[in-house]
């Protein structure tokens, strides 16, 4: 069996801790941002791990949790991984909703960040 290449491992790594925080206490997702970093939620621009933050803290619902159900990584050229996770979620008493979500990771100082995070929820509106 060949192993995954290190990037998937990061990947994978970081996928498993941003919901396990998130579906725990989201207030604590500022350990994974840095002040450049970059949100957009539901088309919603954010910018700094402040406001990152304060957007992912004030969302309606008590409590969440989310069902990953596929994982993709890559590395991209200048030594990030680029993250693209589908799943779905359950919040408060609310149906089962698909989502789709994107990050961008990259080193620094010996640890992994998200500079870039992009998420929708996966709701078609058919006529």
């Amino acid at each position: 069996m060949v192993d995954q290449p290190l990037w998937e491992q990061i990947g994978f790594s970081f996928v498993q801790h941003y919901y396990k925080m998130f579906d725990s206490d989201r207030t604590q997702l500022g350990s994974i941002y840095i002040d450049q970093s970059c949100l957009t939620w539901e088309g919603q621009q954010f910018e700094g791990k402040r406001a990152i933050v304060e957007k992912l803290s004030s969302l309606p619902f008590a409590k969440i949790a989310h069902s990953i159900t596929t994982q993709d990584h890559q590395p991209t050229p200048d030594y990030c991984i680029l993250s693209m996770v589908i799943g779905q979620l359950k919040v408060d008493d609310d149906p089962i909703m698909g989502f789709h979500q994107s990050f961008i990771l990259k080193n620094i100082q010996d640890a992994w960040v998200c500079t870039n995070d992009m998420f929708r929820l996966a709701i078609h509106n058919f006529v």
